[in-house]
């Protein structure tokens, strides 16, 4: 007999010939069970709720929580392995060498055997091409057990390419995932446009202009599609933040990386008219009346970016333990947030409704997300899925397609609603670190207030 709580709170029993039956098949003595095929064929099926979504049951969960674990374990796996990256030159038992990067400073290692002994020698330095050439060179015998020092004493000159590898290794991994990409894409163009063996002290204006030009008319980048002034100013932004880095940054030797930055100052290109709309408060009720048909973590997401006023990036990050239901707040954590601060706001009644709504009645794990990926409970939802579900929202509330219009419109429409609050009250409800960035992106004022603020001049004057 087994024993468990009910609702009521008296032990109830269950006869041991009503749980189900185990599973044939044993491994020996142990006495432990062959578990054989995936885990999803062994799972039940899941139960649907009022809010449009699905409610798994404890065995579902713990399996996806354990099928995370492991993608997560092998992710981190071969994470390992590629920061463990090694060449070798030769031939085995002659004059074998291996090349690879010191685990505490990162400066490659020269390896090889003399007489049975194993021999290291540091390169010092942190060029992974350079490196493998030296070790050809020494497994070729060219050169000697030296070959950090001496005639390898005299630094290479600097290239676009070596740059841009420098910073892609220490740099921009530790950025976020968006950005990360974004540099990637934006080297592979900056290389293709200006050559790899460029010096990058030798850019001028006219290597400045010419990239604006060919960026423009859509020759050169990703998509091969003419681009807008502000995606040119990103691309531009990127370039001088790596040769601004270039200017402060040393080698082994203590030398600069670059003695000045040769397009400080010059003027980048800025949209004259950008497109920031802002959603109506009628375009809000139409996405709401028709969220639940889209999913329940859709309708959660809306009205949280509608009340709280931040970006869906942010609000697909929360999880349960920033929720604080009797204080009524909601904390922002640093490594979700754009801006970079963590940041504690009140919140409204609508958005704890929600909240309740997507709280589910089986107890979560510790750390769980507010809004879980449909396939794995355990992590949040993706910036794609998002995107998604507000497009096919779009198309049920029958709204015309609006360039612009996205989950950003909301936190506009946020600043706009709020106009007559004080600024820093306003940055601190939307998580903006400055009142210039709400008062010249975020905040627009209509037609009826305009009219409103002329019939109050009008009173005063008379």
């Amino acid at each position: 007999m087994c024993t468990s709580g009910s609702a009521s709170g008296v032990p109830r029993t269950t006869s041991t010939s009503s749980l189900p039956a185990r599973r044939s098949g044993s491994c020996g003595a142990t006495g432990r069970r062959r578990i054989s095929g995936p885990i999803s064929r062994r799972m039940p099926r899941a139960s649907s709720t009022s809010s449009g979504g699905e409610r798994c049951s404890p065995r579902y969960f713990v399996a996806q929580i354990v099928q995370s674990i492991n993608r997560e374990r092998n992710r981190t796996m071969a994470r390992t392995k590629r920061s463990r990256r090694s060449y070798g030159a030769g031939e085995w038992g002659r004059n074998r060498v291996r090349v690879f990067p010191d685990a505490k400073t990162g400066l490659y290692q020269l390896e090889w055997r003399e007489n049975g002994r194993r021999l290291t020698r540091s390169l010092k330095h942190r060029d992974w091409r350079r490196a493998k050439r030296q070790a050809d060179q020494f497994a070729a015998g060219f050169v000697g057990p030296e070959i950090g020092g001496g005639a390898e004493a005299k630094p290479e000159p600097l290239t676009l390419g070596r740059l841009f590898d420098i910073y892609g290794e220490e740099v921009t991994p530790t950025k976020g995932t968006h950005t990360r990409g974004h540099d990637r894409a934006a080297m592979r163009m900056f290389l293709r446009f200006f050559g790899r063996s460029r010096d990058p002290a030798t850019l001028s204006q006219r290597d400045w202009d010419r990239f604006i030009r060919e960026r423009r008319a859509g020759r050169i980048g990703p998509s091969g599609r003419p681009v807008s002034d502000r995606t040119v100013e990103y691309d531009l932004k990127f370039l001088i933040a790596v040769l601004n880095w270039a200017e402060r940054s040393r080698d082994e030797q203590g030398r600069l990386l670059l003695d000045r930055n040769p397009l400080k100052g010059l003027r980048k290109p800025a949209e004259k008219n950008p497109t920031r709309v802002v959603l109506a408060e009628e375009e809000y009720r139409a996405l709401l009346e028709v969220s639940r048909r889209v999913d329940w973590r859709f309708r959660i997401a809306l009205v949280l970016a509608h009340e709280t006023g931040h970006r869906i990036g942010a609000i697909r990050q929360l999880r349960w333990p920033d929720i604080d239901f009797e204080g009524r707040t909601i904390r922002w954590r640093a490594e979700h947030d754009k801006s970079g601060y963590e940041h504690i706001t009140p919140v409204t009644a609508e958005a704890l409704d929600a909240l309740k709504e997507a709280r589910s009645p089986i107890p979560l794990a510790g750390d769980a997300p507010v809004l879980p990926a449909p396939r794995n409970p355990s992590v949040c939802m993706g910036a794609a899925l998002a995107q998604g579900w507000w497009d096919r929202a779009e198309r049920l509330a029958g709204l015309e397609p609006k360039p612009g219009r996205g989950w950003h419109s909301l936190r506009r429409k946020f600043a706009s609603d709020l106009m007559d609050q004080p600024l820093k009250v306003l940055c601190e409800l939307g998580g903006w670190k400055t009142a210039k960035t709400v008062l010249q992106c975020y905040q627009r004022a209509n037609e009826g207030q305009l009219r409103t603020a002329l019939e109050a001049r009008r009173r005063l004057r008379d």
